[in-house]
């Protein structure tokens, strides 16, 4: 079991929490040959010029600057055009073509916003501040699951700005564990490791990291998990978009066995105005009392990937549509199938 140690952070607040040199800071052993340390170093250099230039503009500027390049990874230098294409026509069959560019422009615009936020939430966004920049959807109900004494399971997607939303709670004091693979450029790694421990955001890596979740689980922690990934031909099998896609377990395994409720929320952009967001509950779990029909691992994790579904089609354009999220894997899974294990209705 991990430790569990207290930490000041740069704002000067104590957490009692799993201190970071207990986290697996380790890395699975790989050819770390000297061609690839230094393409890895010449391409974390590069990108933290192109922070440094980026930081310069005011984030009203830059939200200009990211309506441009979308137009040019639309448009001009079409970037993953078949995969977006293809999850949009079986996402959305109504979109015309041209309403599908529109979408993609769109998304791009966002996920290149998104960027400039993560960097520019340091400086713009603190505790004295944060209430202008930031509005919170049932905050009550979230408070109090935050205090109660047993862990917590947090689930979201890769919608909105997710990676605010760890930020946000600690800089509220409610620091995160979030489950994640870690970045194959150690050094890209090591540098955003850093800036999301600074107010209390850290990483568990997915897949050398499970001693490390059932320590945040045993020590009543909050541990974060994306629950759009595809999962390989063994995950979950449901229903997302009228699609068959593999999730993983892990989040019903855990809040079953361990009595972790689960909160599903997300964190996305009001108004398409850069630094302004909202973060909200779209559901919650208690395996203690678990509505009828929501019982079973398929059943929790076909519930909350519908919620997700559900807050994606309103605002579909804060979407990673990029990602390969259907993958088969040569396997025929059908859908039928899977209706037909569903026994509950989303409200």
């Amino acid at each position: 079991m991990l430790p569990l140690g207290k930490k000041r952070d740069r704002m000067g607040r104590s957490f009692p929490f799993h201190p970071p040199h207990a986290l697996p800071m380790f890395r699975k052993k790989s050819k770390n040959t000297f061609l690839k340390t230094a393409v890895d170093f010449a391409v974390y250099t590069a990108i933290r010029l192109v922070i440094a230039v980026v930081g310069i503009f005011s984030i009203e500027r830059f939200h200009d600057i990211a309506v441009g390049l979308a137009w040019l990874v639309t448009d001009v230098i079409p970037v993953r055009r078949k995969t977006l294409r293809e999850n949009l026509r079986f996402s959305f069959p109504e979109l015309t073509p041209r309403e599908e560019k529109a979408l993609i422009r769109r998304m791009w615009e966002h996920l290149l916003l998104m960027g400039e936020e993560f960097f520019a939430a340091r400086r713009m966004i603190h505790k004295e501040n944060w209430c202008l920049r930031v509005e919170a959807g049932q905050a009550q109900e979230m408070i109090r699951l935050f205090f109660q004494h047993r862990p917590l399971i947090m689930v979201t997607g890769h919608f909105g700005n997710f990676e605010m939303g760890g930020y946000i709670l600690g800089v509220l004091g409610y620091p995160t564990f979030s489950v994640a693979r870690q970045l194959d450029n150690r050094f890209l790694d090591r540098y955003i490791g850093k800036l999301r421990a600074e107010t209390g955001q850290y990483i568990i890596d997915k897949n050398e990291g499970f001693d490390d979740i059932l320590s945040v689980i045993e020590g009543n922690g909050r541990l974060a998990f994306l629950a759009d990934q595809s999962a390989g031909p063994r995950g979950c099998w449901v229903d997302f978009f009228g699609r068959p896609a593999s999730a993983y377990k892990a989040m019903a395994l855990l809040s079953l066995q361990y009595n972790a409720p689960i909160l599903v929320c997300d964190v996305s952009r009001v108004n398409n105005t850069p630094m302004r967001f909202r973060i909200e509950p779209l559901g919650f779990f208690d395996p203690l009392a678990p509505p009828e029909g929501i019982e079973s691992v398929f059943e929790i994790t076909q519930w909350f990937t519908s919620l997700l579904e559900r807050r994606i089609r309103q605002t579909p354009e804060q979407y990673w549509w990029l990602h390969r999220r259907w993958k088969t894997y040569g396997k025929k899974i059908s859908l039928d199938a899977i209706h037909r294990k569903i026994r509950y209705n989303l409200p």
